[in-house]
């Protein structure tokens, strides 16, 4: 294991197109869960990592298993299990960014609610890589078309969460159906004692890596996220912007080209900005700086890389427009704000499917990030009212008008123009064609946006049979109770039900009602607003062996399609039943 007290991705032992990989995203220091997890992962051994969401645990297991993939082996060389289907394509993803500069390395994603038909062309076309929801996997080894043969390493992420959601009895199948000799890493923020008995039972000598949590950030920051629903990020951004009492403002992207991208369309909205990025000159990023604490720019929009050590005490407000990739990496951007005793403001953008990054930063830093109720056009337009009066006070005050004066009363007279009228004729002009006022675009209505909350508690609230969850953890929204064909016969629990659900459809969790389990089917309550192909795609969905085949109370069951059979197996299957009924005959006489 590396013991080198400050060690760099090079010293860790990973090869050149992996380190430029890294490069390429920024990245420079490992974090403390990859540095004690990636020697031994390279070296083929199991490991157990307990770590908080959002250390750094993706890339402390991806990058290593890169290292060893054999990308002309048979079938998928390594799996990697997730809860949710939010984090299998953020996992997805990641490995994707780290393997850019290897050869023809192919990424899949497996994941419930998504159409068969893409999943299995993929599948033919075969994966080096495959990353999934525990049920969708399982569904594909049953077909046949997700061997796992040639399998290397398998990996178990968010592993509490998948014991939480009643995947644990899934991926202990997954387990038994890999090869023996595969290597096993297993990634856990707490280690509950069914966790630790997959452990014993399923992983040979692991190494173990536990990783203490010791960031927190400043408390003169005020910090708020807002979930990206509902209105465009660039025309949230620019709210913001307008409606914030901002005196400079630092917007972090994720990448380079992000940084001009965005600078070049709020340049366009009329905003003091420029990009700050590693791939510009030293100079020129020296000059940038220099500009927003000379006041000339208002707004800059950087990298992570190019943002390292930025202090300017301008800066008022930093927003997250791309969530950051970990819990320091936050910690690092909101830090060029409120410095040196002053208060600062922190802005996150949330996306629906970066909800678990948010929680993580919040257990990692321990503290709440509020939500936030994006500005509305009337905030805005009252800023732009509010701005506009001021520039006048300050014309009227500071400025010499004798000349302009004098065209203004000529032409007046020789017009007859009002004054009043002429007046906002040169506002006019002086604005442009633009519209002054923000005109507000329709929202949705708000059952519609009921199943999955903008803002308020993210904490799953505790469903038990029977027992309806607290309106003070899940809002007021209608609710209709559904029938499915799962019960206490099948082994079915509530948590089963809201895994599935959840996981199938995205749905919060909060969203969910009462869950009542009898002998041999349960009833569930969901949103009344619940799309009917959600319904459809819902009844398909495998719980405890069995289909769910959810329907309203009083419909009748639908058909389920027998799984087709070769004709051989058919004719073998009606003989068997011949004979059986001669020898009942047979018996009788």
């Amino acid at each position: 294991m590396n013991t080198d007290p400050c060690p760099d991705f090079r010293s860790l032992g990973l090869p050149e197109p992996i380190l430029q990989a890294l490069a390429d995203a920024g990245y420079r220091t490992p974090t403390a869960i990859q540095v004690q997890s990636i020697p031994p992962l390279l070296a083929g051994m199991d490991l157990i990592g307990q770590a908080q969401t959002g250390t750094g645990k993706t890339a402390a297991f991806a990058l290593p298993l890169l290292c060893r993939l054999a990308p002309d082996g048979p079938g998928p060389g390594v799996l990697v299990l997730t809860p949710t289907r939010e984090l299998a394509i953020q996992v997805a993803e990641a490995f994707q960014s780290y393997a850019r500069h290897l050869p023809a390395v192919r990424v899949l994603t497996l994941y419930g609610g998504q159409a068969y038909g893409p999943q299995l062309r993929e599948l033919r076309r075969g994966a080096h890589i495959v990353v999934g929801t525990p049920g969708r996997v399982i569904d594909h080894m049953r077909r046949g078309t997700l061997r796992l043969d040639g399998l290397s390493s398998l990996v178990l992420d968010e592993a509490d969460d998948m014991l939480r959601m009643g995947f644990i009895d899934d991926v202990e199948w997954i387990l038994k159906h890999t090869p023996a000799a595969r290597q096993v890493a297993l990634f856990s923020a707490t280690m509950p004692d069914p966790i630790r008995r997959v452990a014993r039972q399923h992983l040979r000598d692991p190494q173990e890596v536990r990783i203490a949590t010791t960031t927190a950030t400043v408390r003169t920051i005020r910090q708020r996220y807002w979930r990206t629903t509902g209105l465009h990020k660039l025309d949230a951004l620019c709210r913001v912007l307008e409606a914030e009492p901002i005196d400079a403002a630092l917007v972090f992207t994720g990448t380079k080209t992000g940084t001009v991208e965005l600078a070049e369309k709020l340049t366009a909205r009329g905003h003091a900005c420029e990009p700050l990025n590693g791939d510009m000159p030293q100079k020129l990023r020296e000059r940038t700086v220099e500009r927003l604490k000379a006041g000339e720019l208002d707004v800059v929009v950087a990298t992570d890389v190019a943002a390292r050590g930025l202090d300017v005490k301008r800066i008022s407000h930093v927003i997250n427009y791309d969530i950051p990739r970990d819990a320091e990496t936050y910690v690092h951007r909101i830090g060029r704000t409120g410095r040196a005793g002053r208060s600062g403001e922190a802005i996150l953008f949330v996306a629906p499917r970066e909800q678990r990054m948010l929680q993580a930063i919040e257990r990692s830093t321990r503290q709440a990030i509020e939500p936030m109720d994006m500005p509305s056009a009337g905030d805005v337009n009252a800023q732009r009212i509010a701005r506009f009066g001021r520039r006048i006070g300050e014309v009227l005050a500071t400025t010499d008008l004798t000349d302009y004066r004098a065209l203004v009363e000529a032409y007046a007279r020789q017009h007859a123009a009002e004054p009043l009228a002429l007046a906002a004729a040169l506002a006019n002009m002086l604005h442009g064609d633009a519209p002054f006022l923000l005109e507000e675009k329709p929202q949705l209505p708000e059952t519609a946006r009921a199943a999955t909350p903008a803002a308020g508690p993210r904490r799953q609230s505790p469903i038990g049979s029977g027992v309806p969850p607290s309106p003070k953890r899940r809002p007021e929204i209608p609710m209709t109770r559904f029938l499915v064909d799962v019960g206490h016969e099948h082994g079915v629990k509530p948590g089963n039900l809201v895994g599935a659900i959840a996981n199938e459809t995205g749905m919060d969790s909060r969203a969910i009602g009462a869950i009542r389990i009898q002998d041999r089917h349960s009833t569930v309550e969901l949103p009344a607003d619940i799309p009917p192909e959600l319904v459809v795609q819902l009844r398909g969905v495998w719980v405890c062996g069995r289909r769910l085949g959810l329907r309203g109370m009083g419909e009748d069951r639908p058909l389920q399609r027998r799984p087709e059979r070769p004709a051989g197996a058919v004719r073998r299957r009606v003989a068997g039943k011949t004979a059986a009924v001669r020898r009942g005959r047979h018996a009788a006489t």
